[in-house]
């Protein structure tokens, strides 16, 4: 099942339904008002919204053509999200470029964060920055949203809160979060608003390619038009959803519709690119002790997207161009 949430004058947007090819919807007004409803009451939405897409998929005629221009966030804001760091690839070759070694704990215990959850960008926002000194980057994720998890959940029993999946745009100003992090008390400024694929996919749309709570398929980044990065984010992924999910839970419940990030895809495998320039700046230092590969600029454009085995988009792609603030 694919959902999806159209904009309108409403913060929550109209929830609808997508079919396989997103290429076409349908209202779910008589189903459920918004995303985050649907969480709430998963088993009594999820089936009808199911008959939905099964019926849509058959004609797809029956609905409207989708503009994915016209699409927010699958949930334009959440009760809460959090983004960790499940690659350790990526982790240690940051670390490596400043001379830090991996600790020890951090194959067992995975890294995490609260981010900005008040509201999300739409797949085809811009990015706003209000100055390019800032260090722009992207960071290309995976991410689910839970239903509602008690505290203390393991991750045995975390498989069955996973409900939907997305993609990610976790955007960085790299050159803001040194000093932020330097006080002891985490992002802030060095985090802007987030950005999630144009659908939402119930894990059953990823077939054999959804094995250990893992999205087995390359995630693909393009920079300017031109392949960045991409790797398979079910290669090196030290710790799978439902382990994160278990973290995460570890001292409280999770309300329904908190969205957990992967964290930055990376695989040990350099031939596979990278999926943020952070990443490829540190293996230039390591490399040649300095990076040369700037971060992004006004103008510039990042897309992020990943196709099943016959070459079509699972989630839709994320499609970004940075500009300036007007204030």
């Amino acid at each position: 099942m694919k959902l999806a949430t159209l904009k309108n004058a409403s913060r929550d947007g109209e929830l609808v339904v997508v079919n396989k090819a997103l290429t076409a919807y349908v209202s779910a007004k008589p189903i459920a008002p918004n995303l985050q409803w649907v969480i709430e009451n998963w088993e009594k939405c999820a089936p009808l919204l199911q008959n939905k897409y099964e019926e849509l998929n058959s004609n797809f005629k029956d609905g409207y053509p989708l503009n994915i221009d016209e699409l927010n966030s699958p949930l334009p804001r959440a009760y809460q999200w959090l983004d960790g760091s499940a690659y350790l690839s990526h982790v240690e070759r940051v670390r490596k470029a400043r001379g830090a070694e991996m600790p020890p704990s951090f194959l067992t215990d995975p890294l995490m964060y609260q981010g900005g959850s008040d509201f999300f960008l739409g797949p085809r926002d811009n990015i706003v920055v209000s100055d390019e000194s800032f260090g722009i980057d992207f960071e290309s994720e995976v991410a689910i949203i839970t239903d509602d998890t008690p505290m203390g959940t393991n991750s045995e029993k975390a498989s069955s809160h996973i409900k939907l999946l997305m993609l990610v745009n976790d955007v960085s100003l790299r050159n803001l979060i040194p000093n932020e992090l330097a006080k002891g008390f985490g992002f802030l400024h060095g985090k802007p608003p987030t950005t999630f694929s144009p659908v939402a996919i119930t894990p059953d749309e990823l077939g054999k390619h959804w094995i250990d709570d893992k999205v087995h398929l390359p995630l693909l980044t393009h920079y300017n038009k031109s392949l960045f990065g991409s790797p398979n984010t079910g290669v090196d992924m030290q710790f799978s959803f439902a382990e994160l999910i278990a973290h995460a839970a570890k001292t409280r419940p999770l309300m329904a519709g908190t969205i957990i990030g992967s964290g930055t895809i990376s695989n040990k495998d350099l031939s596979t690119g990278c999926s943020c320039f952070a990443e490829k700046r540190v293996l230039e230092i390591i490399e040649n002790g300095e990076a040369k590969t700037p971060f992004m600029h006004y103008g510039d454009t990042v897309k992020i997207e990943m196709l099943d085995e016959q070459g079509k988009s699972i989630f839709g792609a994320i499609e970004q161009e940075v500009i300036p603030c007007q204030n």
